[in-house]
């Protein structure tokens, strides 16, 4: 199981997220050591507050498998999940959650919130943060530094 070569590929689509405008997460979902679903935040180009990353890659790989449990499945993500997306990672049974960057503001896996290890939830799933941490962080930063100085400058027109 090699977290940080999963992690560098939900770089990848965070990235992908990052050059279309959109909040650069990215996730992929693995089973037996192959990538099955992939995605990146999307909110924007679908107009929908549902295009998470998590979303779309347990979407893609919930078609691969042609089923809706994940029991053998870990999912990568770059920034912990929220909470829609947790209960999400609950109800499909994610096997094991990976994420990069903590989320104090609305992360669901361990900051605000533990949703995927409360026992009072009749699924709980194996949670690793910290993966390649810093250069998650870094890119939602970037992301987000780039944006304040856009909004900074005066509208000359």
């Amino acid at each position: 199981m090699d977290d940080i070569a999963f992690m560098r590929a939900a770089l990848g689509e965070a990235l992908a997220a990052a050059d279309e405008g959109e909040i650069p997460v990215g996730a992929v979902v693995v089973k037996d050591g192959l990538i099955i679903g992939s995605g990146h935040n999307r909110r924007l180009r679908d107009a929908s507050p549902f295009a998470h990353a998590e979303m779309a890659a347990m979407a893609q790989a919930a078609q691969k498998l042609k089923r809706w449990r994940f029991d053998e499945c870990v999912l990568y993500v770059t920034l912990e999940p929220c909470a829609m997306c947790a209960g999400a990672i609950v109800q499909c049974r994610v096997a094991r959650l990976v994420y990069g960057a903590s989320d104090p503001k609305a992360g669901a896996a361990g900051s605000l919130y533990d949703i995927p290890r409360d026992s009072r939830i009749c699924h709980r799933c194996e949670v690793r943060r910290g993966v390649l941490e810093q250069q998650c962080a870094k890119l939602l930063g970037d992301f987000f530094l780039a944006k304040r100085k856009h909004k900074a400058r005066p509208n000359r027109g």
